[in-house]
């Protein structure tokens, strides 16, 4: 049951965002790594746009 508890774990996740939405001069950087993450971020937003729109038909229209 503890290995079960420790796969739905949703705090990785967070720190995920935290990471990418985030400034960190700590990290070396390079272009390509700059474009993968502007793209990461450009993904997050549409999919929680998406998000919202489906669970705005699922409550208002039905």
């Amino acid at each position: 049951m503890s290995k079960l508890w420790d796969l739905l774990k949703i705090g990785p996740v967070f720190q995920y965002f935290g990471r990418v939405f985030s400034k960190n001069k700590d990290y070396p950087s390079s272009t390509n790594l700059k474009i993968m993450h502007g793209i990461n971020r450009i993904s997050i937003i549409m999919f929680g746009i998406a998000l919202l729109v489906l669970l705005y038909r699922y409550f208002i229209r039905s």
